[in-house]
């Protein structure tokens, strides 16, 4: 072995370290963030407001309404120039069953988040089904095709911010989250518990986390363009109208659907 293959050989291995050693720092960096974001907003939602006593009962806590009106300008930019358009581009290259096989997969991986979810909440009927779920789908499509859902076994989404609220931790003030969209401070600390106890946040790089979420994020845009369309025709106040139906369909979720069901007049958005 030449000296020249040995030095070579060297620093292939150190670069290869230290690029090793940079995404573990950047993993890093992200979690901590991650950690970081999530106390500052508990904090934020467990600070009361001015005038919150004096709330009418089922009302949307809106403190940071400038605000998020403008976030939600550019969010409605973004969506015109370029989510919309990848996501009709989406629709257009594959079929309805095509991309119910990507919605079916992203489901199947949510495995562990739903059913530590499902326990935290008490849940131990629905935690079985999830169970049931993942071994049927896994067993018979490697997650590709919701057999489960044929066989009598449902899909149906808990997140953390459900089992906070199932807990009692109030919704707290409503946010639009950049690019996310609505959302409220119970629901963005949930957010990133979700991310925080999955286990391919940590058996992944982050890039993989976010090709997932992203890949999610754009069928389910894809499967509300008529709705949303015709929801931002109707309304008067886009933003106020989505503010919302955002929260009644949280709240519903909260109690699976169990609450008066004129109380909750969802448009047939599809966030799954």
């Amino acid at each position: 072995i030449s000296t020249g293959s040995v030095r070579t050989d060297f620093e292939n291995g150190k670069a290869a370290m230290t690029v090793g050693a940079f995404d573990k720092t950047l993993t890093g960096l992200t979690r901590a963030m991650a950690v970081a974001m999530m106390l500052f907003v508990s904090a934020c939602a467990g600070a009361p407001t001015e005038g919150q006593e004096a709330q009418q009962p089922g009302a949307v806590e809106d403190p940071f309404e400038d605000v998020n009106r403008v976030i939600f300008d550019i969010n409605l930019f973004l969506d015109d120039f370029l989510i919309r358009p990848i996501a009709d581009g989406y629709r257009y290259v594959l079929a309805p069953g095509a991309r119910d096989v990507v919605r079916d997969f992203i489901r199947n991986l949510t495995t562990p988040v739903q059913l530590v979810n499902n326990i935290l909440q008490g849940d131990w009927d629905q935690a079985l089904v999830t169970t049931q779920r993942f071994f049927i789908n896994t067993a018979s499509t490697g997650g590709l095709v919701d057999v489960a859902a044929l066989e009598g076994y449902p899909f149906r989404n808990e997140d953390f911010g459900q089992t906070m609220g199932v807990g009692g931790v109030v919704e707290g003030p409503y946010l639009v989250l950049p690019i996310i969209g609505p959302s409220n401070t119970r629901d963005t600390v949930g957010m990133v518990v979700d991310i925080l106890i999955d286990p391919i946040t940590w058996a992944t790089s982050s890039v993989t986390t976010g090709s997932i979420a992203a890949s999610g994020g754009l069928d389910a845009r894809a499967r509300n363009v008529e709705a949303l369309d015709e929801l931002r025709e109707d309304s008067v106040d886009y933003y106020a109208r989505l503010r919302s139906l955002y929260t009644q369909k949280r709240r519903s979720e909260i109690v699976n659907g169990e609450a008066d069901q004129g109380s909750f007049p969802t448009p047939g958005l599809d966030s799954q």
